[in-house]
């Protein structure tokens, strides 16, 4: 696959290379670099980027970008950290690559950063990211985060509260049943909370 004309037709890449034009120009030799990246066919050389010291992040980001997308799973470890990164678009695009990589180690990592409670503040893509994997780690994991956000007074990360209600509609699980009800409540979950309860699957027998 070209995989250089592959990415000509995918916006989150495009918006990735908008993002990242002042990083880029900002660096010695970036634009012709940047070029080199952009083009290249050579999954190997793009690899590469991902291991050599001294690499500018926007290096590191096209690369594992670019071969998550072409799922080669040598992005994987790279677009981890991207996901769980403290400026939200590069989790953004970060997320979109390793849902399109397809790697079975991906929502256990997910699972991991979003119910870490020491980076909640970064847990916002890892939680949508869940979500949108349908992973057998998906439910029980927003349950957990969303659990400790209710539990906490004053929580600011009401947000990442609010990603898990609106994850667990999607997925439509009756297991989240009891943690969705006590967020009805809360001034900032409770619409989110009832649509999604409208959304469980019926209560297993027994």
């Amino acid at each position: 696959m070209d995989i250089a004309r592959e990415n000509l037709r995918d916006e989150e890449f495009c918006s990735m290379i908008d993002r990242l034009r002042e990083e880029i120009r900002s660096t010695p030799e970036g634009p012709e670099r940047s070029l080199e990246l952009l083009e290249t066919d050579d999954r190997d050389r793009l690899a590469d980027v991902l291991t050599e010291p001294r690499q500018p992040l926007w290096a590191r980001e096209i690369a594992a970008y670019r071969l998550g997308v072409a799922g080669d799973p040598r992005a994987f470890e790279a677009l981890v950290l991207l996901v769980n990164h403290r400026d939200p678009e590069r989790c953004v695009s970060a997320a979109h690559a390793l849902v399109r990589l397809g790697d079975p180690r991906t929502a256990r990592a997910a699972a991991a950063l979003a119910t870490n409670e020491l980076r909640v503040a970064y847990a916002l893509l890892p939680v949508r990211l869940l979500a949108e994997l349908r992973a057998p780690e998906s439910v029980p994991a927003l349950v957990t985060v969303l659990e400790r956000r209710l539990r906490a007074a004053g929580d600011p990360h009401w947000r990442v509260a609010l990603a898990c209600v609106e994850g667990l509609g999607v997925l439509g699980d009756p297991r989240a049943r009891s943690c969705l009800e006590a967020a009805l409540p809360h001034p900032r979950l409770g619409r989110a909370a009832a649509e999604s309860l409208a959304r469980l699957g019926d209560a297993p027998d027994g």
